[in-house]
């Protein structure tokens, strides 16, 4: 198994030059299988994550998200950047000391958000960077390699806000941050001109349905691209199709499964 330091290193290097796809796994298996299909990197999915446990996304504890972490980091020999939502708490301090504990998973980069609890919104400029500032502070003082992405979430909910996503991943970057994230955003001008205001910093963009292809965004300059839980919605999606055909009395929609024999190959390979 690759040591930790090194997947930190790889990661840092996957960020200065080119583009890279970041998948995210759900669980062990799903991140394994990513690994076997010759991604260089994974990254953590809040939603992903939640659905495997039965519950909503934003309602598993930190305590539970840290152990998933651990799960994953030690599963594979990939770096994994962690969905650590808005670091579990809403004050500067206790945002630091979650990302504190959120370094000693193993993980190689992870992702703080602007949303405040209970999807009331956006925090304010101020505090939104003083919770950025925070996270920086404790990835120096734990002298790891851990790279910090700032998120703005503004853009999920109107996509015409451009510019006040535009002025947070900025403010963003001056605080600190390695990499910035403002999910939603998806035509070609906006995603040039975000990658032109961040610069000469990597931004990350979502891919969360058909769209731009690796190649339109490599050419806008993006460094680094995301699918969120999208994989895990396909993968839910095509579980809730067969079972609903299932019972209506059809087992029509198994038709689809791969062999199983294909599955074990390539967990044997793991396996030591």
């Amino acid at each position: 198994m690759t040591d930790t330091a090194s997947k930190r290193a790889r990661f840092r290097a996957l960020h200065s030059q080119g583009c890279f796809v970041l998948p995210n796994p759900w669980d062990v298996g799903s991140a394994r299988l990513l690994q076997h299909l010759g991604f260089a990197a994974l990254a953590s999915t809040s939603s992903g994550h939640a659905w495997t446990t039965g519950r909503p996304d934003y309602a598993v504890a930190r305590d539970d998200v840290l152990d998933h972490l651990v799960e994953l980091c030690a599963a594979v020999d990939l770096p994994i950047n962690a969905d650590f939502e808005s670091g579990f708490a809403v004050e500067p301090q206790a945002v630091g000391a979650n990302v504190a504990l959120a370094i000693k998973t193993g993980v190689a980069g992870l992702s703080i958000e602007d949303s405040k609890p209970g999807g009331e919104g956006l925090h304010d400029l101020s505090l939104a960077v003083e919770r950025i500032r925070a996270a920086r502070n404790a990835i120096d003082q734990s002298g790891q390699d851990v790279i910090l992405v700032a998120r703005t979430e503004g853009m999920l909910a109107d996509a015409q806000a451009l510019t006040p996503a535009i002025d947070k991943l900025v403010a963003f970057a001056e605080a600190g941050a390695d990499c910035l994230y403002a999910p939603g955003v998806k035509r070609k001008d906006d995603i040039a001109a975000m990658v032109r205001a961040v610069a000469p910093k990597p931004l990350n963009v979502l891919m969360s349905g058909p769209g731009l292809s690796v190649a339109e965004l490599t050419g806008l300059g993006v460094r680094r691209i995301s699918v969120g839980g999208a994989l895990a919605r396909v993968a839910w999606s095509a579980m809730l199709a067969a079972a609903e055909q299932i019972r209506c009395g059809s087992f029509d929609g198994l038709a689809g499964a791969g062999p199983g024999k294909r599955l074990n190959d390539i967990f044997a390979g793991f396996v030591s």
